[in-house]
């Protein structure tokens, strides 16, 4: 606790926050009367439904308020967000305190550090539904201090997923010591009988992600977090496209974590709708929100991270995205009880998706004997044997290019150093060339990633 103290300590001086002692927030949690998401979650599991939760944030804390009690109002969702704006996710605080000052309508977010923790617990107060913190800090400490001093009881982010996807020239090593940091004093609370749920972005760059690089980054994430004394984990997975694949992969969360991460650890398999280009079309895109709620369900996902019909257009209407939460929430409607999947393809996809992530992460593993996981971590990405595509880091080499098969599910035209074995490697090359025959990489590439946008999934046997 002495270490956690000295480095928090640091931490403040550094930035001249004014933030309350831990014992403070201890104390401040074990006063809530509102269930925490760690609880919520745990409910909704053992009852086997799904939660629902938006994405909303804007920079000006009135508006925030108006907006987080207007989607309630409209639509009850289990679980609410705070996306944090592009200046702070950097630390450029002096930025978003001139934004906040001209125009808050500037931010694509919401300040937290800058509003500071009471107002945050004011956001906190003024709905029913427990909040989580969004957002896409590769060195989230001071955020979190400020979200956890406000009563937040849900933070999103890692050291890879909330690197690589976004930042060009952040270290690797900088961002997982940054979040080992978070992650331990998640450790410290628990003790005290305060549980943070940490939710992890399996989404990356939503762009074709195979599911085995999904799975692989947050399972290594989620073993550094329990490492340091994280007991409750969210971990999330981007809608890909194809039902059996999506099923399969989120199904693979809970056997992956059994076998990976310390017995007792509170797990629950999330499911991001689709987070590539949407249909600009109103009825296209509420189908692909249903569909993807569809998905959750078959698959027996905890919780839903909801999209709107005005996806393709930029930020939502709050009645918008009002209308995503209820039109995702439709899946679980008893009228569709009748709607089932092959389970023996699951099964089938859900054994490979395993397998390739156990083959991902065994250098890793056999590395981090000689050294800390952390370091295994940052010298498997240096060699490739960890990589992502379309990464905007210089920390990976996105040598990986994935391109879908006949069905729309996601293969790998490229592997490049991923420790494949031969059975896969075949399987995979099998699947790719069976897909329907562009001769052109980059026009079979731009018609992956806009399958939805551009209606190309109807040119495919099946989705």
């Amino acid at each position: 606790m002495r270490m956690i103290q000295l480095e928090r300590q640091a931490l403040i001086e550094q930035s001249s926050i004014q933030l309350p002692s831990l014992e403070e927030t201890v104390n401040l949690f074990k006063a809530r009367t509102k269930p925490t998401v760690a609880q919520l979650l745990s409910t909704a599991k053992a009852d086997k439904k799904m939660l629902y939760q938006p994405r909303c944030g804007v920079g000006d804390h009135k508006e925030m308020v108006d907006l987080l009690r207007t989607l309630e109002g409209l639509s009850r969702p289990d679980i609410l967000s705070v996306t944090i704006d592009s200046y702070t996710r950097l630390l450029k605080l002096d930025q978003a305190s001139e934004a906040l000052r001209t125009d808050p309508r500037k931010l694509n977010g919401y300040p937290l550090i800058n509003h500071g923790y009471e107002k945050a617990r004011e956001l906190e107060m003024s709905i029913d539904a427990p909040l989580e913190i969004r957002h896409g800090s590769p060195d989230a400490r001071l955020l979190f201090e400020v979200a956890i001093a406000g009563g937040i009881t849900s933070f999103e982010g890692g050291g890879i997923c909330y690197n690589l996807p976004y930042c060009k020239d952040v270290p690797l090593r900088h961002s997982l010591r940054a979040w080992s940091y978070v992650d331990r004093v998640c450790g410290k609370l628990a003790q005290h009988g305060v549980i943070i749920d940490r939710e992890l972005f399996g989404t990356l760059s939503a762009v074709l992600m195979p599911p085995a690089i999904s799975l692989a980054f947050t399972l290594l994430e989620g073993m550094l977090a329990t490492n340091d004394g994280v007991r409750c984990l969210s971990i999330s997975y981007p809608q890909g496209g194809n039902v059996v694949q999506d099923v399969a992969a989120l199904r693979s969360i809970l056997e992956l974590a059994s076998k990976y991460l310390p017995e007792g650890t509170a797990v629950y398999p999330v499911l991001h709708e689709f987070m590539g280009s949407f249909p600009k079309d109103v009825i296209e895109a509420d189908a692909l929100i249903f569909y993807g709620a569809m998905v959750g369900r078959l698959a027996g996902a905890t919780k839903l991270i909801t999209k709107s019909n005005q996806e393709a257009y930029g930020i939502p209407s709050v009645e918008s995205n009002a209308g995503g939460i209820r039109t995702a929430r439709m899946a679980s409607a008893a009228m569709f009880d009748f709607v089932s999947i092959d389970e023996s393809l699951v099964q089938e996809e859900q054994r490979w998706i395993i397998r390739e992530v156990e083959e991902i992460i065994a250098p890793v593993l056999e590395y981090a004997q000689k050294t800390s996981l952390q370091e295994a971590i940052i010298w498997a990405f240096e060699h490739g044997y960890l990589d992502m595509p379309f990464s905007s880091s210089r920390y990976a080499k996105s040598e990986v290019l994935p391109v879908r098969d006949a069905d729309g599910a996601i293969r790998y035209h490229s592997q490049g150093k991923l420790a494949f074995s031969r059975e896969t490697q075949n399987r995979n090359r099998r699947l790719v060339s069976d897909s329907f025959e562009i001769k052109d990489l980059a026009t079979r590439i731009s018609q992956d990633i806009f399958f939805f946008s551009d209606g190309h999934y109807r040119a495919r046997k099946a989705v």
